[in-house]
């Protein structure tokens, strides 16, 4: 009797593991299949509600108004003017994060972190964000290393 019910305990405890592991990882599926571009900040808004094109011609980070939106890659972006927004519509890739706004150190190494829209550089015309300023200290010291082993693992981290 008690090999009986020592082997149905055993069963329950393996069934129950192994659906508290499926439930778990059925967020990190629904993470996999998120768009390429970080929305974690603000829900389904790119940057963290930041302009983009603002990083290049305010070279800071400016927030964007609720009332003038550009829809690109299924997220959307805010802006603090119609002239950022008109830049943005014509040409995406320059304003956009690289790695979709993801931290760019994070990307180089293999894996995604949120991007800090606080954190930020631009290398080489493009913009970077980081997971904090502490990781945004490793950056900077091979900015155009970790750029290069980014472009290698971007988009397949997402997977």
């Amino acid at each position: 009797m008690q090999t009986i019910l020592r082997g149905a305990t055993g069963r329950f405890w393996r069934v129950l593991a192994a659906t508290l592991m499926l439930a778990c990882a059925a967020p990190l599926a629904a993470q996999a299949a998120s768009p390429e571009v970080y929305t974690g900040l603000v829900k389904g808004v790119a940057v963290g509600g930041y302009d983009p094109v603002a990083y290049f011609t305010e070279h800071k980070p400016v927030q964007g108004r609720g009332d003038i939106l550009y829809s690109w890659k299924g997220v959307t972006w805010r802006f603090a003017s119609e002239a950022n927004r008109a830049a943005f519509e014509a040409n995406p890739e320059k304003y956009a994060p690289q790695y979709g706004g993801y931290c760019a150190y994070a990307v180089s190494q293999g894996g995604v972190a949120k991007g800090d829209p606080k954190v930020w550089a631009i290398v080489g015309g493009k913009l970077y964000l980081n997971l904090s300023p502490a990781v945004q200290k490793l950056w900077t010291k091979d900015e155009m290393g970790y750029i290069k082993a980014a472009d290698k693992n971007w988009p397949g981290v997402l997977k």
